[in-house]
C-alpha cells in the first residue's frame, strides 16, 4: 500500500493526536503526591482513593526541605501536583518561596475546625498532634507539672529528656514559644531548660519515653501520637515503656493560651499539571472516612470535630489548644533555630 505526502501528513497528525489524547487521559487519572509523612496509613488512604475513583497516587517521599528544593529547582516543569508534611513550618516555607497556590474553593475545609485552617489559603489541614509533656509514674506527680515555661524550674535539673535542637518538631514548638513570649523570654528559658537536661539531646520521641522507663530521665517533651503508638504496638518493650508514663497537656489552667499543637497539612503545587484530581484527593483526605482511619492508626487528632480520638487517646481527656495562627510556626522558625544555638541545644 502506498502513501502521497498528503496522505503521510494525515496520518501523522492522526497519530499524534491520538498519542495527545492517550497522554491527556492518562494524567487525568494520576495525583502526584511530593510527601513528608511516612506512615503505613498514608499508602491504605491513597489506595482507598484509587478504589474509589481511578484515579493513581504516585507518591514522592523525603524530607520537607528536600521536596521545597526539589520543587524549586523543577520550577514551572514539576510533576508535583500536592505537598503534605508534618509541620506547617514548612508548607508556610513553600507558599512564602511561591511554590504553592491557594485552593480557592471554601468547601474544601467544610467541618474542619476552624483554628486549624490557614487564613491565607495555601493548604488544608489533614490531621493535628499536641507537643505534650510525658511523665515518669514512679518518680513524678501530675501536680509537680504546669507549664512549658515551668521546665526552666531548677527542681527539673538533670530530669528533662527531648530529642535534637534540628527536629521540626522541636522547632516548631520552640517557633511558638518566641511568638508568644517574645525572644527574650524565650532565650532565658532555652538557657534554663538545656541546664535541666538529663542527658545531651539524642534519639526519637520514642526514646525519650523508653529512656524514662529506664530511670534516665523523669519528664519528656514528646508527641501526642507516639503514646498512641507506644501502647498499641507489637513489641513488649515499647508497651511497657509507654505503660510506665502518663500524659501531661501543658499551660491548660484558667489563663493559660493552652497546649502547643501541629498539624499535618497538605497544599496545591504552583503548577499542579493535575489540579482537578489534586482536589479531590483533599476531599478524600479530610471525608470522615478518611480522618476515621487516620485516628485509629497514627494516633492523630482528626482536624474534623465530629470524628473522635482513637480510645487510647480519648482516655487522656480533652485539652485546650493554643490559638497562635499556625503559620507563625514558619515565620519564627529562622528565630527558634538561632535561640537553640545560642543556649547550647544540641
Amino acid at each position: 500500500m502506498c502513501f502521497n505526502k498528503s496522505d503521510m501528513k494525515k496520518l501523522f497528525l492522526l497519530l499524534a493526536l491520538f498519542i495527545l489524547a492517550c497522554s491527556n487521559n492518562n494524567s487525568e487519572q494520576i495525583v502526584n503526591m511530593y510527601s513528608q509523612r511516612h506512615y503505613d496509613v498514608d499508602q491504605l488512604q491513597y489506595d482507598n482513593f484509587e478504589k474509589k475513583t481511578g484515579i493513581k497516587v504516585n507518591v514522592i517521599k523525603a524530607n520537607a526541605d528536600e521536596l521545597i528544593q526539589r520543587m524549586k529547582n523543577e520550577g514551572e516543569n514539576s510533576p508535583a501536583d500536592l505537598f503534605i508534611t508534618v509541620d506547617v513550618g514548612k508548607l508556610w516555607q513553600a507558599s512564602d518561596m511561591d511554590l504553592l497556590q491557594k485552593y480557592n474553593d471554601d468547601s474544601l475545609t467544610e467541618g474542619i475546625t476552624e483554628s486549624l485552617i490557614d487564613p491565607n489559603g495555601f493548604w488544608v489541614p489533614v490531621t493535628y498532634r499536641s507537643r505534650i509533656l510525658v511523665y515518669s509514674n514512679e518518680r513524678v506527680k501530675e501536680s509537680d507539672l504546669s507549664t512549658y515555661e515551668d521546665l526552666a524550674n531548677q527542681k527539673w535539673k538533670g530530669r528533662l529528656l527531648v530529642r535534637s535542637s534540628s527536629n521540626s518538631y522541636n522547632q516548631a514548638l520552640m517557633s511558638s514559644l518566641v511568638a508568644n513570649l517574645g525572644e527574650e523570654a524565650t532565650q532565658n528559658w532555652t538557657n534554663a531548660v538545656v541546664s535541666n537536661f538529663a542527658r545531651d539531646p539524642k534519639g526519637n520521641d520514642r526514646d525519650q519515653v523508653k529512656a524514662i522507663a529506664a530511670g534516665q530521665g523523669d519528664v519528656a517533651i514528646v508527641n501526642s501520637y507516639y503514646i498512641g503508638l507506644l501502647l498499641s504496638s507489637e513489641n513488649e518493650e515499647e508497651v511497657n515503656a509507654g505503660k510506665s508514663i502518663s500524659v501531661f497537656f501543658p499551660n491548660q489552667a484558667d489563663g493559660e493560651r493552652g497546649s502547643h499543637i501541629n498539624v499535618s497539612g497538605v497544599a496545591l503545587a504552583k503548577n499542579a499539571p493535575n489540579k482537578s484530581n489534586a482536589v479531590k484527593l483533599i476531599e478524600y483526605l479530610t471525608s470522615d472516612e478518611a480522618q476515621d482511619i487516620y485516628v485509629n492508626n497514627t494516633y492523630e487528632y482528626s482536624v474534623k470535630p465530629n470524628i473522635e480520638p482513637n480510645d487510647i487517646v480519648k482516655e487522656w481527656g480533652t485539652f485546650k489548644k493554643d490559638p497562635l495562627d499556625l503559620n507563625m510556626l514558619g515565620i519564627r522558625r529562622n528565630d527558634a533555630i538561632r535561640i537553640f544555638d545560642a543556649g547550647g541545644w544540641k
